[in-house]
């Protein structure tokens, strides 16, 4: 009996060792980010329009081995009549939805926003655009960004209010300058 027990632990233990080397072994798929390759690196804004103008910079870079891009961004705001000074902190993941080959974002912020994104490059305008997905009494959200040169973004931060989906009206505009490194 015993002998049983201990064949069938170092049996678990094979399957284990193998099923964990087979897995440290497989290489993580790497995303054609294609399109969104000019966001990279490490941006400083200026502007940001109403409710007041704040600073800020925001990055876009790989993670887990290629398999999605991060954007992390921040702002601040100075203290204006009605309001203390204050902070935004948002991260974003894009990642390549296997099924439909398209890219997507899920965004996540400090205020307790969790926004899904489809995204679309307009390489004409050299433009890319994150449009959030329609819900029911809800506004919707639309983020843009325009490549205004080698190390220069613009960029449009739109919401539509509920029930009214396509009406968007600029939030924030801002233009922003690759860092050096």
């Amino acid at each position: 009996m015993r002998a049983c027990v201990r064949t069938r632990k170092l049996h678990l233990i094979l399957v284990f060792t193998v099923l964990v080397g087979s897995l440290s072994v497989a290489q993580a798929p790497k995303n054609d980010f294609g399109p969104l390759e000019f966001l990279s690196g490490n941006w400083v804004a200026e502007g940001g329009g109403r409710p007041g103008q704040g600073t800020g910079g925001f990055s876009f870079t790989p993670d887990l081995q290629g398999a999605v891009l991060i954007r992390k961004s921040y702002a601040e705001y100075p203290a204006a009549k009605d309001k203390p000074a204050y902070r935004h902190d948002d991260l974003m993941v894009i990642y390549k939805e296997p099924a439909a080959n398209r890219l997507r974002a899920i965004f996540f912020d400090n205020e307790g926003h969790a926004i899904y994104y489809s995204i679309r490059a307009d390489d004409s305008a050299n433009s890319i655009e994150f449009l959030s997905e329609l819900q029911p009494s809800a506004p919707r959200y639309r983020l843009t960004y325009y490549k205004a040169g080698a190390d220069v973004l613009k960029l449009r931060f739109e919401i539509a209010p509920a029930g009214k989906p396509e009406s968007f009206r600029t939030y924030i505009e801002a233009i922003a300058h690759r860092q050096k490194l």
